[in-house]
């Protein structure tokens, strides 16, 4: 088939573009040109920037620096109303489409309110989009009966029904199967040889070899490399993955070392799993015979892409979900059987992601934040009374020791900011009676100053002989935390590795679906 005449002409470019908030640079100066007729595969880690580089594209997000430019002049993309005047559509990862509503009214939702939908221009402007493309869409279904596959066709005819000329497609794969994704694929070739821009972001290097004709890598907010088209045709399937997996996740100039913490003399299994199994849900991904062990002051990490289990994983561990089989020993006990309570009695703590949705309660002091997981119980509560004196005794002494900065004890926990609402959680689920703790990214969204004085708190308790478990998204924190890193993908653990020289490679090689 003849070239598109506008294939490789920038549609979009980026210069020097920077998105910071609070605490973080999202995007630092990136980079980048969006060409007609070709498949930009956008590659990187949760937290890359990748999220905050699309919604500035999408109008969701201003960028506090550089520039976005359109067909070669400079465009402030003020709305994702006028990114779409423009020419830019996105399919999010998850479907924005209306599940009580047929195609026809979600295809109509958007339109000029004061004009009722004409129902045969839709069918014609539809068809007209689809067949070409070789999908076929179903006017009068209703969303809530199509498949996911069918319910992503929908999401881009009705990108293409408002003139896209750049389609952006998030994780567009994530809950396909492997006929969806293949169909997706040959969707996407058939949209960029009609001239179209496709930006396809994904974490798979599989398809991101089959599908793109040009690749970069975004790292710590940054445009660390690119392979363009001509260059991706070259490469041999092997060399193309190691060039890959260096640019994502081999150590760099002025990386911290790995700093691997001391492990207790006692090396017996603390905390076992076997064969843990938990049903998935129409939400989530279940989990399929994780097995595993962790031993007296071990920090075993676990790595992955956000949202393959690992909050499954922690909430079956801690008895907040229900497992259908497998078990779970501490301290050479089962504890199957015990709940949330009975799990937490035993020694086995949990520290969730959610810090104000499920962590805390904001509008309560932090004094009873700090025994919410054990009201009504003695010794600060006798028979149901709360014991005021003590608990606020008690939480001064916690509030010291684990150095929270509150105004006082009687502060409402959710006017602190997150670094000290994570202190209130660590003191709760340390103070007494811990023997192995599971974090879910400890760090995620705490400052500098508070993510370093988190890590080295999980360093000294695993210094203290407790068995611990750090489920992260970022990998350089698993690098410098953990003795062993395991990897889990779509509910299963498919790898472990001992941390020391060359694991970064060898974790993210796994984390892609390649064998370490």
């Amino acid at each position: 088939m003849m070239e598109h005449p506008r294939a490789g002409l920038p549609i979009v470019t980026l210069e020097g573009v920077t998105k910071r908030f609070p605490g973080i640079v999202a995007n630092d100066r990136v980079d980048l040109d969006i060409c007609a007729g070709e498949v930009h595969v956008l590659l990187g880690e949760n937290g890359a920037g990748k999220s905050t580089l699309i919604a500035m594209l999408s109008g969701l997000q201003q960028p506090d620096g550089g520039r976005i430019l359109i067909d070669g002049a400079e465009v402030p993309i003020r709305s994702p109303s006028h990114a779409l005047s423009l020419g830019i559509g996105t399919v999010f990862q998850h479907n924005m489409l209306v599940p009580t509503l047929t195609v026809a009214e979600n295809l109509a939702l958007g339109g000029r309110w004061w004009k009722r939908p004409r129902t045969a221009e839709l069918a014609a402007r539809v068809a007209e989009i689809a067949r070409p493309l070789g999908i076929e869409i179903n006017l009068g279904a209703r969303v809530s009966e199509l498949s996911l596959g069918e319910q992503q066709q929908v999401e881009i005819v009705r990108a293409l029904l408002r003139d896209s000329r750049l389609l952006i497609l998030d994780e567009a794969t994530s809950m396909l199967t492997p006929k969806g994704i293949a169909e997706l694929g040959a969707l996407m070739r058939r949209l960029v040889e009609r001239g179209l821009a496709v930006v396809f972001i994904t974490h798979k290097l599989g398809e991101a070899a089959d599908f793109g004709d040009r690749i970069s890598v975004l790292k710590l907010g940054r445009n660390v490399g690119e392979i363009p088209p001509e260059r991706l045709r070259s490469l041999e399937r092997a060399a193309l993955v190691d060039e890959i997996v260096a640019m994502m996740f081999g150590r760099q100039a002025g990386d911290d070392a790995v700093s691997i913490p001391p492990r207790a003399a006692n090396d017996d299994a603390l905390l076992e799993v076997r064969n843990l199994s938990v049903a998935a849900t129409p939400d989530a991904p279940g989990l399929d015979a994780i097995s595993f062990a962790i031993g007296h002051g071990e920090i075993l990490g676990i790595a992955g892409i956000d949202g393959n289990g690992q909050k499954q994983l922690a909430e079956a561990l801690a008895g907040q979900r229900q497992a259908v089989s497998g078990s779970v020993v501490l301290a050479g006990q089962e504890i199957n059987g015990l709940d949330v309570g009975g799990r937490r009695r035993q020694g086995l703590r949990y520290l969730t992601d959610d810090r104000l949705g499920e962590g805390t309660v904001g509008t309560f002091p932090v004094s009873i934040n700090y025994f919410l997981k054990e009201i009504g119980e003695p010794p600060l509560w006798r028979s149901g009374v709360e014991r005021s004196r003590e608990i606020e005794a008690r939480a001064r002494e916690l509030t010291r020791i684990y150095d929270v900065r509150t105004p006082g004890v009687s502060t409402p926990v959710g006017r602190l900011s997150g670094g000290n609402i994570q202190k209130v959680l660590i003191a709760r689920e340390l103070a007494d009676g811990a023997r192995a703790v599971i974090f879910n990214k400890p760090t995620y969204g705490l400052d500098l100053a508070n993510t370093l004085a988190t890590r080295q708190r999980i360093r000294d308790i695993a210094g203290q002989g407790l068995a611990v478990l750090l489920i992260s998204t970022d990998l350089e924190e698993l690098l410098s935390m953990c003795h062993r890193i395991a990897v889990i993908s779509q509910g299963s653990l498919v790898g472990t590795v001992p941390n020391g020289d060359g694991a970064g490679e060898r974790v993210g090689r796994l984390m892609i679906g390649i064998a370490a």
